[in-house]
């Protein structure tokens, strides 16, 4: 069933669905409807020859030069152009997808003033796979992410490149193969392509659905490693975090207690009175990682419906109004939070790493999960791994959104830097599989050590984690162990296990 594209109910699963999983898109009738009708209404003000930023100007430090005729005719191509100035390695596919539906549910509006043909033509590169080839880095997320997106806008003209089928092509081929029609470009449509930060929104929707499930995952870890601990579960009684009020830490101290449902640690086997924090503050940890990801979704979900644009257009009451829409400050902000919590997150587990693999902490298992202690060095080399990822984490957490660097004579005197924002989460993102990937290898491997009853949810975990990384008995090459695991928890093979098995588990 396709995704109806109106303007308004854009969800960050719609997001995802369309640029990961190539779910088809569809241009509702009444959207379609409001951008041909303010698309007459700018081509009567061009004929009355109003003065509009874009329409009948240069743009930026040259907004105050009006047009003539025939340099609007050609304007939108050299605004192309000279915007298709980014640099480095094309962005993965899903990314370019999510930017090019984010721009069509802006449009959709009907604010955007573009031809109705500018939007079918990204609605038909959508569903029949044409995506524009576009450098990762050249935006400052102010007057939108106008480098890639201009990328994008090359195929309107029949320009650019693109990837169809498997191959990398020119923008005319791949259009040509696929059977979609080059619409060009006339007053208007280019900027309209271009003037918001939609390949920064994209890449937002496509994180925060991964690290809503991310944070799951941490607490199946979380509950595994509890257990391989003995740890009092006393601190995971929701009455407890009720109490305090945050829905997050509620939220997380539910899953953990589902995943430890059926354990004998809560049938009175001993365990010490007060455990160390990073073994009992878990559930405020991640669920202040839960309730920031919570605002991220809002903002995002704000931004994906909203008319990121500029000048922005009025049909009903005839105005233009020009501002600042395309400010990429309200969606960077949290996007950047958003990388330090799920940063936080991978540094508690490396702290429970930590007491897992030290001999003085770990209640009993042997040094560094190995029975061969001297001879063997077993997990020690896998901890090492964790914090270079996580010092990597801890400088990439540093705001991308107070970064701003004046640009275009001053003109632009203050940008959002979010496409900084969206690269750098991304990182920080892929770092957080891998360390809580080793979590999990680590966890395993203790619980192996133990002979009471587990939990039922950590019991399904420790077998899904077997089923990819064998318990270490002798010392191995570790880098195949802990790449496979990485790979699992960005799959989500455990998680798919444990709810399979227990159900699912709250996302806030």
């Amino acid at each position: 069933m396709a995704i109806i594209i109106t303007g308004k109910n854009l969800k960050i699963e719609d997001v995802y669905n369309v640029a990961v999983r190539n779910e088809k898109v569809e241009l509702h009738s009444d959207a379609l409807a409001r951008i041909k009708k303010c698309r007459a209404f700018i081509e009567k003000k061009i004929e009355e020859k109003e003065i509009m930023y874009g329409v009948n100007t240069g743009i930026g430090e040259f907004s105050e030069i009006v047009l003539t005729e025939e340099q609007i005719k050609q304007f939108q191509k050299y605004l192309i152009y000279n915007h298709s100035a980014g640099i480095g390695k094309p962005c993965p596919i899903e990314h370019v997808r999510a930017a090019m539906l984010s721009r069509a549910n802006v449009h959709a509006n009907g604010n955007s003033a573009c031809r109705a043909d500018i939007t079918q033509t990204l609605v038909e590169m959508l569903n029949k796979g044409v995506t524009p080839v576009v450098c990762e880095k050249g935006s400052v997320g102010a007057c939108g992410d106008l480098s890639p997106m201009s990328q994008i806008a090359l195929l309107m003209m029949g320009e650019g490149e693109a990837f169809y089928k498997g191959k990398r092509l020119s923008g005319k081929t791949a259009l040509d193969q696929a059977g979609i029609p080059i619409p060009g470009l006339k007053a208007r449509d280019g900027l309209a392509c271009i003037n918001g930060s939609n390949l920064t929104a994209g890449m937002a929707a496509i994180q925060i659905y991964e690290a809503e499930r991310f944070l799951k995952q941490a607490e199946i870890a979380c509950a595994m490693t509890l257990e391989a601990l003995m740890a009092n579960l006393k601190p995971y009684d929701v009455r407890l975090h009720k109490l305090r009020g945050f829905q997050g830490a509620v939220t997380s101290a539910e899953n953990i207690q589902r995943m430890l449902k059926g354990s004998e640690l809560l049938k009175g086997i001993k365990v010490k009175v007060q455990d160390a924090y990073s073994m009992r503050s878990s559930p405020q940890v991640i669920g202040a990682a839960r309730d920031q990801l919570r605002w991220t979704r809002s903002q995002l979900e704000i931004e994906l419906n909203g008319v990121g644009d500029n000048p922005i257009f009025l049909p009903d009451e005839e105005v233009v109004i020009t501002g600042a829409n395309f400010q990429g400050s309200p969606i960077s902000v949290p996007l950047d939070m958003l990388g330090a919590v799920i940063t936080m997150v991978c540094v508690i587990s490396e702290r429970r790493l930590n007491r897992l693999l030290n001999p003085a902490l770990s209640v009993g298992l042997p040094a560094f999960l190995t029975k061969g202690a001297g001879m063997y060095s077993g997990h020690m080399l896998s901890q090492y791994t964790a914090d270079m990822m996580i010092v990597e984490q801890r400088i990439l957490s540093t705001p991308a959104s107070i970064q701003s660097i004046p640009a275009a004579a001053d003109q632009e005197d203050f940008v959002s830097m979010g496409m900084n924002t969206a690269l750098k989460t991304r990182q920080i993102i892929d770092n957080a599989y891998g360390i809580l990937g080793i979590e999990f290898i680590a966890a395993a491997q203790a619980l192996d050590f133990r002979d009471f009853k587990f939990g039922t949810g950590t019991q399904v975990a420790h077998d899904a984690v077997r089923k990819v990384v064998e318990h270490l008995d002798v010392d191995r090459t570790l880098y195949t162990d802990h790449n496979n695991m990485m790979e699992t928890v960005k799959i989500r093979k455990i998680l798919h296990a444990v709810e399979e098995a227990i159900g699912e588990l709250k996302t806030y």
